[in-house]
């Protein structure tokens, strides 16, 4: 029986600023836990996305100690039906951004950024847009 859903589940510094970060790039907050009025887990789902359907899906969770950008071994891929739109937006936002890229396996683009905790983001295009 093969699995038919996989979730990143990264553990952070502060997990009301990792829920804010991702609302930026559309995610939205779909269950959370707090523990002593502090949020300490959360999940955070692409819009239309079913629980069990392979949308955008990511938990995120207190770190037990420090979280040091330099050990983030973990890579988030993502995909967007408009790069340069997002790209824009986001940098416009104020959040750093690499410049777009067009590399053999994403001809219509992608580039890099890094969430507040250290973990790198690479967004592609899989089709030129209104493709």
């Amino acid at each position: 029986m093969p699995i038919e859903g996989l979730t990143a589940y990264a553990h952070v510094a502060d997990v009301q600023r990792s829920v804010d970060f991702y609302r930026r790039l559309g995610l939205e907050l779909r269950n959370s836990h707090e523990e002593d009025g502090r949020l300490v887990w959360a999940f955070v789902t692409s819009p239309a996305a079913d629980p069990n359907d392979a949308g955008a899906r990511l938990m995120v969770a207190l770190a037990d100690g420090a979280v040091e950008p330099s050990q983030q071994a973990v890579l988030f891929y993502c995909w967007s039906p408009d790069v340069e739109a997002l790209h824009a937006e986001l940098r416009d936002a104020g959040i750093v951004v690499g410049a777009i890229e067009y590399p053999f396996y994403m001809p219509a683009g992608e580039f890099r950024m890094v969430d507040p905790d250290g973990y790198v983001l690479l967004v592609g295009q899989l089709n030129a847009a209104g493709s």
